[in-house]
């Protein structure tokens, strides 16, 4: 019984210890995510000022006409780096959770073990399995959308810088095309999101199930 006990204690703080780990990760991340986007955001800003100068020098196109163009990708961008940061936060706080669950079934789990009581093991066993894959799932999930942001961020940035090099060359319609094609690539990108995020909502709801039923 000691032994089993000790198996179960090493498991149970090694679990801990690893989410305590992915918690410290997480706070990073968000941090390092918060500080890259506004060194994009910055550049990004003076590229765009540059392209504004020149068409309004190459073909007298308005300021004003400029922005209202570039609000095209520019919003979507804004509303999508909310997003990010939610997730982030959302991940980050259903991290917490698993710790407190970890804690509260070790607790438990102790106390299983000191009454005999085998089938109660066997549920927090379970229990523990189900969180892992589901963390899993979740943690796939947040890392996916942060690198495709980051990565559509960059794109961005090189077809901005594309278009500046250019200079006396550069054209209304170099922008136009630019600005459409970023944007079918954009909402294709959104698109496999919302296929990867109903895959990984259904994953969960499978282990939650598969869970329940291995309880009753």
């Amino acid at each position: 019984m000691d032994i089993i006990l000790d198996n179960i204690v090493s498991s149970y703080e090694t679990s801990v210890r690893n989410v305590g780990s992915i918690l410290d990760t997480t706070h990073k991340l968000l941090e390092g995510f918060q500080d890259s986007f506004l060194d994009r955001k910055q550049e990004q800003e003076k590229i765009n000022a540059e392209l504004r100068k020149t068409l309004a020098k190459n073909e007298s196109l308005r300021w004003k006409d400029f922005d209202n163009m570039m609000q095209t990708i520019f919003s979507p961008q804004d509303e999508e780096e909310i997003e990010v940061k939610d997730l982030i936060r959302s991940y980050l706080s259903e991290q917490e959770e698993v710790v407190n669950t970890l804690r509260d079934n070790f607790v438990r789990v102790k106390d299983a073990i000191t009454r005999d009581e085998p089938e109660r093991i066997k549920e927090f066993q379970i229990i523990l399995k189900d969180i892992f894959a589901r963390q899993d799932e979740r943690n796939k999930d947040v890392t996916l959308k942060l690198k495709e942001f980051q990565r559509e961020q960059q794109e961005l940035r090189e077809r901005l810088e594309e278009l500046r090099t250019k200079g006396r060359e550069l054209r209304i319609k170099d922008l136009r095309i630019m600005l459409k094609t970023f944007d079918i690539q954009h909402k294709e990108r959104i698109a496999r999101q919302r296929e990867r995020r109903e895959e990984v909502i259904s994953l969960l709801d499978g282990f939650r199930e598969k869970r329940l039923k291995k309880e009753e």
